[in-house]
């Protein structure tokens, strides 16, 4: 996502959430919308990574450009 910007991030975790929501909404879910519903929370927590690099990036004066979308195996191993 190089040269994107901070709004850009924030609408795409808004559709994410609007999409996760959908499928909660129906009460019961299939095991593939339980599949889908395990690569949207990978994908928050992608975009979600990269939101905050990019912040702290322009906190330090840098570029917020430089920030990259990271693996999600890197993302998913933050969790604790």
């Amino acid at each position: 996502m190089a040269h994107t910007t901070d709004q850009a991030v924030l609408t795409h975790i808004e559709h994410l959430v609007a999409e996760e929501k959908a499928l909660y909404a129906k009460g019961s879910v299939s095991d593939e919308e339980k599949a889908k519903l395990d690569q949207i929370n990978v994908e928050l927590d992608r975009c979600w990574d990269l939101l905050r690099q990019r912040r702290a990036l322009r906190e330090f004066g840098r570029n917020p450009d430089e920030a990259e979308v990271r693996p999600a195996k890197t993302v998913e191993n933050y969790r604790g």
